[in-house]
């Protein structure tokens, strides 16, 4: 029997983060890292990405960049091959890459649609394809994806984006039922209003909306990419093996009022 402490070490285990030059991707990234695990992050910006696996570097955690746009088929097929390159194909996958177009629903171009459904649900489902098997084959994975409060109830102008994150949630269920029984679990990460370099422009869109959502949770703030450190710690580890196609709420209980 593993020790309380090993329960939630990671060494010799590899993860591939999306999103993860940022935001709630960056900070679980840093986490799964501090555990012990090798991690390849994926996103668009390679100036953030060389910051980031530099200040990774720094806290002792190896890191590997992948410069790419999940929401072009084409540079996705490539960056899944490029991301097992450094330490071979992941042991655990964290789908965290996304956009959000807010547009009411009318509003919306084909072009809109098109972009949110190929980054928010195509590239989770491309990149789950492409590394599963192998997690199957081992005999042990580990696969998170973030929704969104979003895929429950509608507000904000959810539009696309909040059929593009119901439907992550109902992937993570049919992922769940089938890789769980080969030792590959897959959960959902929902955040509440977290204060994000992606957030930062709805709140300078909007006086008063980060002030809102903060009353709107029961603990009276907003979170921050850091309150997503344990459960990505929990989600990612043995600590988690009986624990699949679940959502697990990081939201302060906004989504409990």
């Amino acid at each position: 029997m593993k020790t309380l402490d090993a329960l939630f070490r990671l060494e010799k285990k590899v993860a591939i983060v999306t999103g993860g030059s940022s935001g709630i991707g960056r900070a679980m990234a840093w986490a799964l890292g501090k555990q012990g695990a090798r991690v390849v992050l994926i996103a668009r910006s390679q100036a953030a990405l060389q910051s980031t696996v530099d200040e990774f570097a720094a806290d002792g955690i190896a890191a590997h960049a992948v410069s790419a746009d999940l929401g072009d088929s084409a540079q996705r097929l490539d960056a899944i091959d490029r991301a097992m390159a450094p330490f071979g194909a992941p042991d655990i996958l964290v789908n965290c890459a996304g956009n959000n177009i807010r547009k009411a629903l009318p509003d919306l171009t084909d072009d809109d649609i098109r972009a949110t459904l190929a980054l928010n649900l195509e590239a989770p489902l491309a990149l789950i394809r492409a590394f599963a098997p192998a997690m199957q084959a081992k005999g042990w994975g580990r696969i998170i994806n973030i929704a969104s409060q979003q895929s429950f109830r509608a507000f904000n102008n959810s539009g696309v984006y909040g059929v593009s994150k119901g439907a992550l949630v109902s992937l993570t269920r049919s992922t769940a039922e089938h890789y769980s029984r080969y030792g590959v679990t897959c959960n959902t990460l929902a955040p509440g209003f977290v204060v994000t370099p992606l957030s930062a422009l709805a709140i300078a869109a909007s006086p008063g909306f980060a002030e809102r959502h903060a009353n709107a949770s029961m603990i009276g703030r907003n979170g921050e990419p850091s309150d997503f450190h344990g459960a990505a710690i929990f989600l990612a580890s043995d600590a988690s093996a009986f624990v699949t196609g679940q959502t697990l709420f990081v939201d302060g209980g906004y989504s409990a009022k």
